[in-house]
């Protein structure tokens, strides 16, 4: 089996319990897990979720003539102020906002944007240019630099698929549907001795640390508790099990998670406010959690979609669009809104215009929360300033 196999092989894991060769064990444990407090935690929001409706202009005439049929009213939006408001499925957005932990940073987006899923999320996942196509994700290629050697647990994506944005030249993140059941086994003891085939002992140094990855996450839940009732959601689950790793001290400093169904050509008001709700409790039950163990001011939480909708409505849901906001909860953020409230007259052919570059929030978070260069991974944008 060749190096790039092997890594497709051992980069990826959804549960269920992995029994290794006894060949594979020859290469001692590591013990070089990425130690620090901070960590930040991603929820993607795939399929583009309709910024407008989200965090809402409620006070701009345009946004209800624009909006004839999915415009939400001024009685229904919740905490206003200086002309914007919360869905009203946000109600726990709007509780953190008021005790000033979560930022909304508007208007983000990049220059020629795209408005295709797969290759928007893949600029988003890479930090590329809209032009520019690169195979590793700029989270990897953090984590390639933070790591001395191969570490699977230094990332954590808690879903059934992998994320681009975790994707380096080492396999140091691990996919994992249900960490419970993350349980790889030895069949036999370690006294195999390292070969002189540098390949051979390159899958069992990979083998091994997984094993130990493995080990690590186990020892994570059985340090940890849940405190709290989370929302019996897909993403309540994943955020459940985020807590209780960071809780457990599992030292990872990157988790990462998705929320599917945002993409609202039609019937957009009953299936918006279906997922909004799903996010809504689940971010503030793990906002909740975290801050009743103390550990709120060192967990950075942004959530993010990797389009807008457009500005007019199709008479029953938005088509894709470009500009949207972002959300930063925790982390010890100052809790402001930054950038400008959406201008829906100056509009770049239908779409909002980009104010704030998404790979300047990157850098904000490599810069203040992980203590990395981001130039270092060719993300040149400058930090936000105001945020933390």
């Amino acid at each position: 089996m060749n190096r790039r196999n092997f890594l497709a092989l051992t980069g990826t894991f959804t549960g269920g319990s992995l029994l290794l060769p006894d060949f594979l064990h020859a290469f001692g444990t590591q013990n070089n897990l990425i130690i620090g407090d901070q960590c930040v935690v991603f929820v993607q929001l795939n399929g583009g979720n309709d910024g407008l409706n989200t965090y809402i202009p409620f006070e701009d005439p345009n946004y209800y003539f624009l909006r004839p049929k999915i415009a939400l009213s001024k009685e229904e939006v919740i905490a206003g102020n200086n002309g914007m408001a919360f869905h009203p499925s946000l109600k726990g957005f709007a509780q953190i906002q008021q005790e000033g932990q979560l930022s909304v940073l508007q208007n983000v987006g990049y220059p020629d944007p795209n408005r295709s899923h797969f290759r928007s999320q893949e600029i988003w996942q890479t930090a590329s240019a809209s032009n520019q196509y690169l195979n590793e994700g700029w989270l990897g290629r953090y984590l390639d630099l933070q790591c001395k050697d191969h570490n699977p647990i230094a990332g954590i994506n808690i879903d059934s698929t992998d994320t681009l944005s975790l994707k380096g030249k080492e396999p140091n993140s691990i996919t994992v549907k249900d960490p419970n059941r993350f349980k790889i086994k030895k069949d036999k003891d370690d006294n195999v001795q390292l070969s002189k085939n540098p390949s051979l002992d390159f899958v069992r140094k990979i083998a091994d640390s997984v094993v130990e990855g493995s080990d690590e996450i186990q020892k994570a839940l059985a340090k940890s508790t849940t405190e709290i009732t989370y929302p019996k959601t897909g993403l309540g689950k994943n955020l459940e099990w985020i807590a209780r790793l960071v809780k457990g001290n599992l030292n990872s400093k990157v988790y990462y998670t998705s929320l599917n169904g945002f993409d609202t050509h039609d019937n957009q008001l009953p299936t918006q406010k279906n997922k909004l709700t799903e996010l809504n409790d689940a971010v503030y039950s793990f906002y909740d959690d975290l801050k009743k163990a103390n550990l709120m001011q060192n967990v950075t939480v942004v959530v993010f979609s990797e389009f807008g909708r457009r500005v007019k409505d199709n008479k029953n849901g938005t088509d894709h669009g470009k500009a949207a906001p972002m959300f930063i909860i925790g982390g010890n953020n100052k809790g402001k809104v930054l950038g400008n409230n959406p201008n829906l007259v100056d509009l770049d052919n239908g779409d909002l215009k980009y104010e704030i570059d998404f790979r300047s929030v990157y850098a904000t978070l490599l810069e203040q929360k992980l203590q990395f260069d981001p130039a270092q991974i060719g993300i040149t944008n400058k930090s936000l300033k105001g945020l933390f």
